[in-house]
């Protein structure tokens, strides 16, 4: 009985035996040792790589002067001609290269998702942790405010500010996802925050000493990060579409800028009667929202310990 009792559990002792010293892997090693045997996160992650690759240096992948007919690079002899070796997407109504303008109408699309997932996760996450921490009449007012927000619904919020803006431009969508999306952020880094706030850790350092705001940044947020990675992967598929969206309304972006939401609404005249102008640059949209959809389920996933075996 006794020597049953002061042998250590066999996993211990099998790694023990193994000569397993390795240190104890955080959330995010954790994540990532689950996230490398995960086929669903390597497909989204290729494709979001080579879009990112596209719009990082669409130069390398087309020629710029066939977006435009006063470089030359469209010709009206080309009218709607169907996808050829000269033309690999076809032409559009002005006789310019449809996979040109797709290539090029890449970074603006994936500039306004990533901006503004970047700024709405850091807004909603350092609201999050304020009002969750302190409490209270903070986070009655924070609560409140963030109920008030979350009652607008992005697209209709946003077709009212954008149809009121004087400058329609790339940076006043960003403004209106920022403005409109950070809501989601917000309650979820704030529930984690109450949770975080009561643990065994937090309390020590309040006991040593440390200060609201170190405990905050050094002790409570770190447990956020989690949560907020995934709202801002998840978040960058929505933003994309929701600025494909508004361009297509006529309220992003204008000439001689374009996205591909810009290309779908001049596609749609010619739709029956070349299908290719619209299926090109509405097939990348598609593609790049299911993966980056992909890519967030993946790292939630991966982030979640009930997943976990």
């Amino acid at each position: 009985m006794s020597e049953s009792l002061s042998r250590p559990a066999p996993a211990v002792e099998a790694a023990l035996e193994g000569g397993d010293t390795s240190a104890p892997r955080s959330q995010l090693g954790d994540a990532w040792h689950d996230l490398r045997h995960s086929a669903l996160f390597w497909v989204s992650a290729v494709i979001i790589g080579a879009v990112l690759a596209i719009a990082a240096f669409p130069n390398a992948f087309a020629d710029a002067a066939k977006t435009s007919a006063l470089t030359g690079g469209c010709d009206f002899a080309d009218f709607l001609q169907s996808p050829s070796e000269a033309h690999w997407f076809g032409t559009d109504q002005l006789g310019c290269d449809i996979y040109s303008f797709t290539i090029f109408g890449a970074r603006p699309s994936i500039a306004v998702g990533l901006i503004a997932a970047l700024l709405t996760t850091v807004l909603g996450t350092v609201v999050g942790v304020i009002s969750g921490y302190y409490g209270g009449i903070v986070d009655s007012l924070l609560s409140r405010l963030v109920d008030i927000f979350f009652g607008l619904p992005l697209l209709l919020g946003g077709i009212v500010i954008l149809s009121a803006l004087t400058f329609p431009s790339i940076w006043g969508v960003v403004f209106v996802l920022v403005i409109l999306g950070w809501v989601s952020a917000a309650r979820l880094v704030r529930g984690t925050t109450i949770e975080a706030k009561n643990q065994d850790f937090v309390l020590a350092a309040r006991a040593l000493g440390a200060t609201n705001s170190r405990i905050m940044w050094r002790h409570v947020l770190p447990n956020a990060v989690g949560p907020s990675i995934v709202v801002a992967v998840i978040s960058l598929g929505g933003y994309i579409g929701a600025e494909a969206t508004f361009s297509y309304l006529g309220l992003g972006l204008k000439d001689p800028d374009f996205s591909w939401g810009t290309m779908i609404a001049a596609a749609q005249s010619s739709f029956f009667q070349a299908p290719w102008t619209l299926l090109f640059p509405a097939g990348f949209l598609t593609v790049t929202v299911l993966a980056v959809i992909l890519m967030g389920e993946a790292v939630r996933d991966g982030l979640d310990p009930k997943s976990r075996t």
